[in-house]
């Protein structure tokens, strides 16, 4: 997704049976016929009679007076189905959470269909979370099998065999009709929705079509409200489409994930990898690309070819036609990185058919960037793929019409210091083009199976990003999967044109395209491919470090962050607020527009407070950061080691500069007096969030542990660190100078924040360990060093402020005597 704090895209999804189970033949799964029908069971030109509307496709669908029948051959019993659900048409009202709009994935399953006892057809929901492929005598396949029995999602009574079609007919009107998880809406989606009861007289299917390779239904459904909305008795009407897609009879051979190269994964625990144990393996999502029979001999030479099937995304007809081919070319850009992986035009971008009658953008074959007439300034590029192999099977981008305005705002802030067609509120069609088509560009890379890679960034040196000639030709970060929006590093005088200002496709996706993509016909599995594999990215990696991916879930790695420039946050961000002291002062011209209020310079204002903030915060994480770097064994060096001295203490330095010393330049009187825009909130709430984290036992216990596991390397220690920010926020004390109210208030919040070290807290932090992200608790810091060095501190401050208070006077006299009040309470155990 394009917003870091919309996070309900996963990085790891687990998926969900045995895998290694091979397609019941016919023989095996489908029960004996006999000549004597039972009388239930009707011939077959009495059920399906001249009157029914047919489909041939995947499988025949019939329609006869309002009901459905599916005709099930039996080369389909036992074969492996994705059903992937949609909102065709959404209710109006609320949109939590960026859903409900028309397109939305509202959830999949995989099913299969089997004959059963008593003239019944089963459906049966699979699942994949547990697998083996070993069936030979000793091996788990059948114990991994037994322990995962499929549950019967649905039993279908026969209605007609069809003996020259070898197939079987089954009802499935009523099952449609009724609420259930295989076709419509996952309970979760539900609550989140606040869908409750189908009403069944006003809901229906109104439409089933067959194809080659799916089956298509389309559905009206009435529900009523529940939670909190279930006071309205007004109901909620959808239309939503089920797409029941075939999976390949052999799945596309399966990669494995590396925490190096940053894939979306599906997991599973594997039975076989181990003999003395079990193993969790992941496989990347990604399309399967394989060259044509003719070309196989080419490829492996080295010659471009296409491939047998390219990935093809179409563009919403809703779309404004304005923007349509700045989207194409969002898409085709990756062109470029699958030549890397030995395909060429692998991956296109078309405007969708408007003659076709057949096309549906709902219709699962099909890869369609949704526009969405939705106030929600973001973009996401899910995607669905086979449980079985990590297959991409399709994907739809969610492109909500407000993101024009959220990359306008980014726009201006970040680079309306060096690019005059950002100073205005309305961007000319060419500048709006260029950023939806980088926006573009990004959710496709996550349709191909790319996580961000918040890292890459970090691979370029600061001043690199002021070099004219380095940044037009390179770009100033390795990776569009990144979040480095745009180069606020440059200053006027670089004269740095658009080309070295805006994300582009780089050599990190090129090589990520290469890794996942490039086909290896001498390799008949993952696990044969892997040792090849791992030697490519320790090679590769060797040669170019702009090729090192960053966890967007490390908390501790001041490389792996959301929003940063170059390997020096300190540096970069002196160079952001450089930026922002030039744009502050230019706001009220640039927002102005004819018969318009001060909204836009409202909101231009509060974006400046955000962006400064967000400087404070890429700052902050060298403090008691942790270097972690994912290896395998073949590869020198340590996974973790704690950042520079030298870094960390910079970084402490630059937040006592620049966030705990007021900083004067952000207030603006006049834009205060036009927009009710109060810079002192927003400097409050920066310095509350940096304080939390600083003070925070996860903060100190980093520290300590440091300094015990680094015997002999200079480290930045917890009572130098806790000196300094004493230093830089109770400056008053030991230069006898009136302490203005922002700093007042500062400082009560330091106290405050400082006594959570004699209580039990529950931080919640989150960790790279080099397999994926782990969550844990923070130590209770009154069972460890943390409370012990924050008494002996908080009792060199009180005695600090005892000596400052006969020096103030008035408030900020007033101010000391109730600090040092505070503080006694609390060292005494007082203070609650």
């Amino acid at each position: 997704m394009l917003r870091s704090n919309i996070t309900w895209i996963a990085l790891l999804a687990m998926g969900t049976a045995a895998y290694g189970q091979k397609p019941a033949s016919p023989k095996d799964s489908v029960a004996k016929k006999t000549d004597t029908i039972p009388a239930v069971i009707k011939p077959y030109a009495q059920v399906i009679t001249a009157k029914s509307k047919s489909y041939a496709g995947m499988f025949t669908v019939h329609q006869l007076n309002n009901r459905i029948y599916f005709e099930l051959p039996d080369s389909m019993l036992g074969r492996e189905i994705l059903v992937v659900n949609r909102i065709a048409r959404a209710a109006a009202g609320p949109r939590p959470q960026m859903t409900n709009y028309a397109g939305d994935h509202i959830g999949e399953n995989v099913i299969h269909f089997e004959k059963g006892p008593d003239d019944k057809i089963f459906m049966k929901l699979m699942r994949f979370n547990e697998r083996s492929a070993d069936t030979t005598p000793n091996g788990l396949y059948r114990s991994v099998l037994n322990s995962n029995f499929e549950p019967i999602a649905a039993a279908f009574p026969v209605k007609a065999y069809h003996k020259e079609a070898n197939s079987t007919v089954i009802d499935v009107t009523d099952y449609l009709n009724t609420e259930n998880e295989i076709f419509y809406f996952s309970a979760q989606l539900k609550t989140v929705l606040n869908i409750g009861a189908v009403q069944a007289d006003r809901s229906y299917v109104s439409s089933v079509k067959a194809f080659p390779m799916n089956v298509e239904l389309r559905s009206v459904r009435t529900y009523m409200k529940s939670g909190a909305a279930a006071a309205s008795t007004i109901p909620d009407t959808y239309e939503l489409n089920s797409s029941m897609v075939l999976l390949p009879t052999v799945p596309m051979q399966p990669r494995y994930f590396d925490a190096r190269v940053g894939f979306f994964a599906r997991g599973y625990v594997d039975f076989d990898a181990d003999p003395q144990g079990v193993r969790e393996r992941y496989l990347i999502t990604r399309w399967r690309l394989e060259p044509k029979e003719e070309d196989m001999e080419k490829y492996t030479r080295g010659e471009l070819v296409e491939p047998k099937k390219p990935i093809i995304y179409y563009i919403d007809p809703a779309t404004p036609k304005k923007w349509v081919p700045y989207l194409i070319a969002g898409v085709n850009d990756w062109q470029k990185a699958f030549e890397q992986a030995g395909f060429k035009n692998a991956i296109k971008a078309l405007p969708a058919p408007t003659d076709d009658s057949t096309w549906s953008m709902e219709d699962a074959r099909h890869n369609v960037l949704v526009y969405k007439p939705s106030a929600v300034p973001n973009a996401s590029g899910p995607h669905v793929h086979d449980p079985r192999s990590g297959e991409i099977i399709e994907s739809h981008i969610n492109w909500y019409h407000n993101i024009m305005q959220l990359v306008r705002n980014w726009y201006m802030v970040q680079a309306g210091a060096i690019d005059p067609g950002a100073r205005k509120m309305q961007f000319d069609d060419e500048l709006m083009g260029q950023l939806i088509r980088f926006v573009s560009s990004h959710e496709v890379g996550h349709t191909l199976g790319l996580t961000h890679n918040f890292g890459s960034s970090s691979t370029i040196p600061v001043e690199k990003l002021r070099n004219k000639k380095y940044v037009e030709a390179h770009g100033h970060t390795p990776s569009i999967m990144d979040y480095a929006r745009f180069n606020y590093v440059a200053q006027p005088e670089d004269n740095i044109g658009r080309a070295g200002i805006f994300p582009r496709i780089g050599e990190y996706d090129t090589w990520a395209i290469e890794f996942g993509y490039r086909w290896y016909p001498q390799f008949r599995s993952a696990k044969d491919e892997a040792p090849y594999l791992n030697k490519l990215i320790i090679d590769s990696l060797a040669t170019n470090k702009r090729l090192y991916y960053g966890n967007e879930f490390n908390s501790s790695d001041p490389r792996d962050q959301s929003e940063d420039l170059g390997d020096n946050t300190v540096l970069a961000s002196q160079y952001g607020i450089k930026n922002l002291q030039r744009i502050l002062p230019q706001l009220k011209t640039w927002t102005r527009e004819p018969n318009e209020g001060y909204n836009a310079l409202k909101n231009m204002y509060e974006e400046v407070l955000r962006q400064y903030r967000l400087y404070n915060v890429q700052v902050l994480k060298s403090v008691a950061g942790e270097y972690v770097t994912p290896k395998s064994v073949e590869q020198p060096g340590v996974i973790l080691e704690p950042v520079e001295y030298e870094r960390q203490k910079a970084a402490m330095k630059f937040l006592c500069d620049n966030l705990f010393t007021t900083p004067r330049w952000i207030v603006n009187d006049s834009l205060t007096a036009l927009t009710g825009v109060d810079p002192m909130i927003h400097l409050s709430a920066g310095q509350f969030a940096v304080l939390m984290k600083l003070q925070g036992s996860g903060t100190l216990m980093t520290l300590l542990k440091a300094e015990e596991t680094n015997k002999g390397r200079k480290l930045y220690k917890a009572t130098e660190f806790l000196e300094d920010m004493k230093q830089g926020i109770w400056g008053e004390l030991y230069n006898n100078k009136p302490i203005e109210m922002p700093r007042r208030n500062l400082q009560k919040m330091y106290v405050e924040n400082a006594f959570k070290s004699f209580v039990a807290t529950n931080e919640i932090v989150g960790r790279n360990n080099g397999n994926g992200t782990i969550f844990y608790v923070n130590p209770d810091p009154t069972a460890n060093d943390v409370s012990s060095i924050m008494r002996v501190h908080l009792g060199a401050l009180r005695q600090d402020v005892l000596r400052a208070i006969p020096l103030q006077s008035g408030v900020s006299k007033y101010h000391l005597q109730d600090i040092a009040n505070r503080i006694e309470q609390a060292l005494e155990g007082k203070k609650k």
